[in-house]
């Protein structure tokens, strides 16, 4: 069964990476085994350092949802063997009327080739014309023939060549057309066989005759093969005896991986003409084979979403993939549904108290590790129950879960808080750890965040990150762009800047100069940081 992705934002940070692994395990624990979480991101120091602590893995990273050919109902035909006979092949093409190109791999399971109804047919008119076969496996020669060898030449052969001639009467000259070297069939006639050895055949094919005394008492010395089946009907199967890999066009062959996207393969189908292309898998063994109409509906992968809403901060790819439900506690944004979809937002601090509350309403109590980690998480996103965004049902939820997992919640926001900030970060880590894009009234405007408990510390920096700041806004194309640098001891964010110093003064109230304000209070970069700016620009 394929798996629904649960996925956080891009970026992600603590409470974006639990709320996926607690939702997954939430769902998995009511039956719904197929829940996966994955991230979009790197998992930062915080969240990793929570993550070690309780004894978790990092969910698997994503990099999109696009619709990829595993996600198709592509056809699992036969994969013939290189060494199979064009008669058995076309044997496979009559059992299943729909075929109309195979698979052909080698000893290996690589793919060698692929091979049509087009292909055999055309062969089968071309040997009207070339009555001659070299090099068939005497394997091969028999099975076609229903036949055995019926004599022992002293020097036994494994394969078989020669021109194909059908002994019959002809003009006195010519007697009965057989030429050294040739591969001789015969019927109940002496005359004939006789000077299928006076002129050293390669072997004599006796055609619904025995092999008898008479033919015996002249001691042959080459192969008598004996079948049941008429001259001419031989003579057809000897030619569909040779292996498929004799036939097999060898012009440029159209292949697909299974995660190969199908926007891709949509295209490279557009240029071409085959009837189907064979799907390999990363070792290179044949999987399955693709044809036109299975790019018509493709199936797409299923993705919860959990603490976002929005497009710009969801998994590429998100619009080719089908949302089957949205946890959140954000400003509802640009998501939209194929179909309808179990939507819960609540107005709380935290993603995981919504789901810490789903697991109450299913009676159902977490792990002590993921209820650890989970209040672990709450104190994350509300800054140690500071934020504006914190709500008492936060408070409870969190309490209830460090109960349940054994852990102090203060500890626990001391130690987090300190992890987030360690001196061994680089610029770019500090800034688009916890980054979020945004775009209100036509402004786009950057915002990094990050939580620590000595926010000096990392002013000490201030240069280097203005440095970085004014070039990704550059790169970025954005009016402005912010560093919110939050101090939980000081209940308040020493904020970087780069962007027109007048919107920070009228948007906040403060004094603002060279890059640099403190907003006393302020430690919500959605509650407090952007709404401010929205309202400022209408």
């Amino acid at each position: 069964m394929e798996p629904i992705f649960v996925s956080g934002h891009r970026n992600p940070d603590t409470d974006s990476i639990v709320a996926a692994m607690a939702y997954a395990a939430l769902q998995n624990a009511l039956g719904n085994r197929e829940y996966m979480a994955v991230r979009l991101g790197p998992v930062n120091d915080e969240t990793q350092a929570a993550l070690d602590r309780f004894h978790f893995e990092a969910p698997a990273h994503i990099s999109n949802v696009r619709t990829q050919v595993r996600d198709l109902e592509y056809d699992t035909p036969p994969v013939l063997s290189a060494e199979l006979t064009i008669n058995a092949a076309w044997s496979v093409f009559e059992k299943d009327t729909a075929l109309s190109s195979l698979p052909v791999a080698d000893e290996n399971g690589m793919l060698e080739g692929v091979i049509t109804r087009g292909d055999i047919a055309s062969y089968d008119m071309d040997t009207l014309r070339q009555q001659r076969i070299d090099d068939v496996p005497i394997f091969n020669v028999l099975a076609a023939l229903e036949g055995n060898v019926v004599n022992t030449p002293s020097h036994p052969v494994d394969t078989l060549s020669g021109n194909i001639v059908i002994s019959l009467p002809r003009t006195h000259a010519e007697h009965f057309g057989i030429t050294p070297g040739c591969i001789a069939f015969v019927g109940n006639q002496p005359d004939a066989f006789r000077e299928a050895l006076e002129q050293h055949a390669s072997c004599v094919i006796l055609c619904q005759a025995e092999y008898t005394q008479e033919h015996r008492a002249l001691n042959p010395d080459l192969l008598i093969i004996y079948t049941p089946l008429d001259a001419y009907r031989a003579a057809r199967m000897l030619h569909l005896s040779l292996s498929i890999s004799r036939i097999l066009s060898h012009g440029k062959l159209v292949t697909f991986q299974l995660d190969d996207y199908v926007d891709d393969v949509r295209n490279r189908v557009l240029e071409n003409r085959f009837h189907s292309y064979p799907i390999l898998d990363h070792h290179g063994h044949v999987v399955g084979s693709l044809s036109r109409y299975h790019l018509l509906n493709p199936r797409r992968k299923k993705v919860v979403l959990v603490d976002h809403n929005e497009m710009s901060q969801s998994v590429p790819g998100l619009d080719q993939a089908e949302i089957i439900a949205v946890i959140d506690h954000h400003r509802l944004a640009d998501v939209q549904t194929i179909n309808p979809v179990y939507m819960r937002n609540e107005p709380v601090g935290s993603t995981n108290t919504i789901i810490g509350t789903m697991f109450q309403e299913k009676g159902l109590v977490p792990p002590r590790n993921m209820a650890a980690l989970m209040a672990t998480a709450i104190v994350s996103d509300t800054v140690s129950f500071k934020s504006p965004t914190c709500t008492s049902k936060d408070v409870a939820m969190a309490e209830r879960l460090a109960r349940i997992g054994g852990v102090d919640l203060e500890e626990i926001g001391r130690s987090i808080f300190t992890a987030s900030s360690s001196d061994d970060k680089s610029p770019k880590e500090l800034l688009f750890t916890d980054y979020k894009d945004f775009h209100i009234a036509g402004y786009n405007i950057g915002i990094g965040q990050v939580t620590c408990m000595d926010s000096g510390q990392i002013l000490g920096r201030k240069e280097e990150l203005l440095d970085l700041m004014r070039l990704s806004a550059k790169e970025k194309d954005l009016d402005m762009m912010l560093l919110m640098i939050t101090d939980v001891l000081k209940e308040g964010t020493a904020l970087l800047y780069v962007g027109d110093g007048d919107i920070i003064r009228q948007a906040f109230n403060v004094e603002a100069d060279d890059g640099e304000t403190f907003l006393p209070h302020v430690v919500s970069r959605k509650k407090q940081v952007v709404p401010a700016l929205s309202l400022l620009w209408g």
